[in-house]
Order: structure tokens, then C-alpha cells, then sequence
């Protein structure tokens, strides 16, 4: 007889249980009676450590194998092994601190690696969790994809190359002002603490030799002032390397630091089909929380790069001076023009909605779909 659910051909209806039964629904769907029909594709959940991997591997339509934990160069050797065994490879792990490495070696084997949003894997509430459970939770997430459900996983963008080492430079540039201002800070703090009036910029060689403190505290903020000073070095180097890599004719305000910021973090402004991509990538979209008949808008979600929402919002205070044309602008003008009678955090809520069209209006410059003039920027 004739499965009605699988269309196999079976002699006896014992049988015929025995292909349906103690069966675990890795894609949490309909019953697929595909298991052990040949290698298929290979998919593979990877929970990412600095020392090891632990990676949860599924054959098929079959049921995930127990959890195996593997070094750096032992996990790579097999995976090239499974590769050359099966006609499809596939693989997925949470992006982290260890960058994009593994993707970009996965890929080179022919493995289609995917890198997801970090989140909670724990989707039964169990509050259990362990490295095993992760990578099984992943491989599951990934053998929906593969089979068609593209809201399964939360891709994120693997940069080439060429963009991290880009953006490698602004990021340095902006530790190394953190860094500055908490060794200044640490100075301000030791003057207060004796009962002296904070210098401000005391760490400068001309302030610091004039500077009115006992000589037991210039001989501890000798220990610091080297450091600061070598540290505003390299922060001016910085910035002039940035600087000079900005686009000569751009719109007044904009600023050249600004300008290369946003970019690189962008990457590649056609990335984006649409202004709510761009604007949800941001994270200045407005939060919401919808049930019934009650909408609720909340916060923004603050979902996007927070680099680049930190420039935009800058970039959009300084337009309030430099760009009053711009049209945005005109729309919050009662509330963001100076002296306004306005609360702040009504001016907060203004400059966001302004820094959010701010980003779709330079994916729009960027993109060739209208120039700065036609949305009121002069140069």
C-alpha cells in the first residue's frame, strides 16, 4: 500500500507507523518524510568562542546530531571534509566580538555562511542555557531558511575587507578620544578632591608648567600628561587622515569628518531598496507596541549602527544653524529655532525626526534619486 503522507510504497501498515513515528520536526512544520534520502544539504549551527566552536550539524531533513565541540583548525578541516561529501553546506552563527573571520574562511570553501543577529535562542522559555542548546536553536532557525522562510533569521551584512579597514580608522580615532578624556577627567578629579579649582586642558604643556597646584600633585599628574599629550597627537593625525578622505563639494555644514563617518559606516549606500530601510537602520524609528484597539508608540528603538546615529543626530543640530532651508527643518522651525519656548524634551523629539529624514535624504543624494539642492542644501 501507498503512504498518504510521504507517497512511499509499503507492504505493511506497522511499516508504514514506523516511518512516521519518534520523529523530531526540525523545521517545525509539516512532517517531511525526507530523512535519510541521501546526503542532501548539510546544515550547520555554530556557537563562536575565542578558543573553540561548538557546532550542531543536520544532514538533510534528519534530526540534528548531538552538539561537537572542535578547535579553530580542527572545525575548519572538517567542515572542508563535510564539503566535499555532501552537494550543499550550510552554516550560521551569531555575530559577536571576533568579527567576520569565520564567514570569510566558510565562504572560501564554498560554504554558504551566514552571520545572524545576536538574540535569544531560547524560544520555549525553558531558562536553560548552554552552548549545545545555541547551536541546535541556530540550526534549526537555519534549516527553516533553507527551506524557504526568509524571516527565520536575522542576517546582518558582512562587510568586505576594504570597508572594516575604513572604518577601523574612525573607530580608533574615537577610543582614543574616550581614552583621552577619562585620563583628563582622572587629573580634574585629584585637583578637586585637595580642595584646587579644575584647570581646564591642564594636561597642555603651557598650562600644565604654570599650573597652581603643590608639587606632590604636578608629580602625580606628571604620570598622566605624557600620555595625554601624545594622545592628542595621534587624534589630530587622525583627523586630518579623515578629513582629507571627505568629498570636496558638499553641502555647507555637513563637515568633512561628519560626511566620512557616515559613509563609512553606510558602507554601501545601494544596499538599501528603500527610505524605510535606511531610516530602520538607523534605529530613530519610533518603537510600538500594538495590541486590539491600543496602539502605543514608544522611544526609538535604537536598533541600527549607533555610530552612525550618533552622527546624525550631530550632523542635524549643526544644519539647524548652517541649512535653515532645508525642509525638515522648516517643518520643526517653531521648536528648534533659537529661543523657542519649547521643552527639551520636545527639542529631542524634534531632532530626531530631523536626523532620521537626514538619512534618507542622503541615501537619496548618495544614490543618484535627487540632488542636495532640490531638498533645500546649498553648498
Amino acid at each position: 500500500m501507498t503512504c498518504k503522507e510521504c507517497g512511499q510504497v509499503v507492504k505493511l501498515t506497522r511499516t508504514m507507523n514506523k516511518c512516521h513515528s519518534n520523529t523530531e520536526l526540525s523545521s517545525l512544520e509539516e512532517t517531511r518524510c525526507q530523512f535519510n534520502g541521501g546526503t542532501g544539504a548539510i546544515k550547520l549551527g555554530i556557537d563562536v568562542h575565542q578558543d573553540f566552536y561548538v557546532v550542531v550539524e543536520q544532514a538533510g531533513g534528519s534530526n540534528p546530531k548531538p552538539p561537537q565541540r572542535f578547535p579553530k583548525a580542527a572545525f575548519l578541516h572538517w567542515a572542508a571534509k563535510l564539503k566535499s561529501q555532501a552537494t550543499e553546506v550550510y552554516a550560521v552563527y551569531e555575530a559577536c566580538g571576533f568579527g567576520f573571520s569565520l564567514q570569510r574562511k566558510l565562504s572560501a570553501l564554498s560554504i554558504k555562511c551566514y552571520v545572524v543577529c545576536p538574540q535569544k535562542l531560547d524560544e520555549q522559555n525553558r531558562r536553560v542555557k548552554t552552548d549545545g542548546l545555541d547551536a541546535k536553536a541556530l540550526c534549526l532557525k537555519l534549516d527553516r531558511f533553507v527551506q524557504g522562510n526568509r524571516d527565520a533569521l536575522a542576517i546582518v551584512r558582512v562587510p568586505s575587507e576594504e570597508e572594516e579597514q575604513a572604518r577601523a580608522i574612525h573607530r580608533q580615532r574615537e577610543q582614543l578620544v574616550k581614552a583621552r578624556k577619562q585620563l583628563e577627567a582622572q587629573g580634574r578629579s585629584l585637583m578637586v578632591n585637595h580642595g584646587l579649582e579644575p584647570v581646564p586642558n591642564w594636561w597642555k604643556p603651557r598650562t600644565f608648567t604654570a599650573l597652581p597646584a603643590p608639587q606632590w600633585m604636578k608629580e602625580l599628574l606628571a604620570n598622566s600628561q605624557p600620555i595625554l599629550v601624545g594622545l592628542q597627537q595621534k587624534i589630530a593625525a587622525l583627523t586630518v587622515q579623515l578629513q582629507s578622505a571627505a568629498s570636496p563639494e558638499q553641502p555647507r555644514g555637513l563637515g568633512k569628518m561628519t560626511s566620512v563617518v557616515i559613509d563609512r559606516e553606510i558602507g554601501d549606500w545601494n544596499r538599501f531598496s528603500n527610505r524605510r530601510q535606511i531610516a530602520s537602520y538607523t534605529g530613530l524609528c519610533p518603537g510600538e507596541y500594538s495590541s486590539g484597539n491600543t496602539r502605543l508608540q514608544s522611544c526609538v528603538t535604537k536598533h541600527g549602527n549607533p555610530r552612525l546615529r550618533a552622527a546624525l543626530v550631530e550632523l542635524a543640530w549643526r544644519l539647524v544653524r548652517f541649512q535653515p532651508n532645508y525642509h525638515p527643518l522648516r517643518k520643526w522651525r517653531q521648536i528648534l529655532a533659537k529661543g523657542a519656548l519649547a521643552t527639551g524634551a520636545a527639542r529631542k523629539k524634534a531632532i530626531v525626526a530631523v536626523a532620521r529624514q537626514l538619512a534618507v535624504d542622503l541615501w537619496r543624494i548618495k544614490t543618484g534619486r535627487l540632488r542636495s539642492e532640490e531638498l533645500g542644501l546649498i553648498n
